[in-house]
Parts: structure tokens; sequence; C-alpha cells
């Protein structure tokens, strides 16, 4: 895929590292049996810390499965086209937002004393609680990306199932899972059509 030369110069970091996280990227299907090690996965993870939040809040809460036995109790909760992947994907993070994320805010947010008593209505966390997850989860994926992992991100499954086999505590809403490892040669589907800038963006 080719872009032109004053766009690809708009951005700071070079064309590979634009190919790798973006233009070349795909959302995998089929991976090889590599593992995907404790150190890559704290790598990804203390990248895409970095990354904002609404009130440096950090919900998302992740649980990452790559055990045979807990791969099992997870493939029966999602949709029979993504469970046979899952099974064979060498890891798989099960992404959830924790709507009692405010807990955290004294610590993340400790210029503001009273931020955690903003949030005290349970309904109104949760808008919260999944959107900032939401904007977590890209940065996920774009640092699995960066670690040299492809990335398949899956939203069809039972979330309430999974929230209760996987988070018990009732706290976390689950969002989406995620397929990690390295792609296999027929990792990927045909590349889909991208809306274009003018067809996205006006300018006032």
């Amino acid at each position: 895929m080719t872009t032109s030369l004053d766009t690809a110069q708009a951005i700071q970091i070079d064309e590979a590292a634009q190919d790798l996280l973006f233009r070349e990227a795909r959302t995998a299907n089929a991976f090889t049996d590599e593992p995907v090690t404790d150190e890559q996965l704290e790598a990804i993870y203390d990248l895409v810390k970095w990354a904002p939040t609404s009130m440096n809040n950090q919900p998302l809460r992740i649980v990452v499965l790559r055990s045979e036995e807990a791969k099992a109790r997870l493939i029966p909760l999602l949709a029979e086209g993504n469970q046979a992947k899952s099974a064979a994907a060498p890891a798989v993070a099960l992404l959830a937002a924790d709507v009692d994320f405010h807990d955290e805010l004294p610590k993340v947010f400790p210029h503001f004393p009273g931020a955690r008593d903003l949030f005290a209505d349970e309904d109104a966390r949760i808008g919260t609680a999944e959107l900032n997850a939401g904007l977590q989860i890209g940065y996920l994926i774009l640092g699995i990306r960066a670690a040299g992992l492809a990335a398949g991100p899956m939203t069809g499954l039972d979330a309430e199932a999974i929230a209760k086999e996987f988070f018990p505590d009732g706290r976390h809403r689950v969002l989406v899972a995620v397929n990690i490892g390295k792609p296999a040669e027929n990792a990927w589907f045909d590349r889909l059509p991208r809306l274009d800038y003018d067809e996205v963006v006006t300018t006032l």
C-alpha cells in the first residue's frame, strides 16, 4: 500500500514504523504456534499505559489466556466463527472495563482529591469506563503490532458469560477478546476499503 511522499513526511515516525502499525498491519485470523511470552506482554503494556484516558482513569483490565485449560473455558462463550481461531491462538486477551475504576483515582489523579466522588453514581461510571477502556483497547492493538505480533480482535462473544467466568467479582464489563501471536501465512483476509480524508474530515 502506498501513500504520497508529502503525507508520509508529515508523520514523525519513519515509514517502516508507519507500515508496521497501520498500513501493512492486518487483523489476523490464523497464527503460528510460537508462544507469546510474559516479556512481550509486559513490554506491550509498559508502552501503551502512557496513552491518554479521561482524568487518567485507566479502566481497562486484562485477563490473558494461554493454557489449553483456560482457553477451553472461553471457547464455548465465543461466536462459532471465532472458536477455532481462538483455540489455535498462542494467547487470547480478554479486555474489560472496570466500572469501579474511580477507586484508583486517588492514586492516578492525585492532584484532584475530589475526583473519586465525581463518579459516585454507578450508572454514570459505566459510560466513562467503557469509553475509556475502548480507547485503551485501540492503544493495545497498536502495542501488539509494535511488538512484531498480530492482533485478532473479536466482539462476537457472550460478554456477560465471559465476565461471570473470568471476572467473577461483578465489577467488569467485557468488551473485546483479542487473539495474539505471530501471524501464519494464511492469517489475512483481503484488505477492505477505507474511507478517504474528504469523506470523513470537515474543517471549519
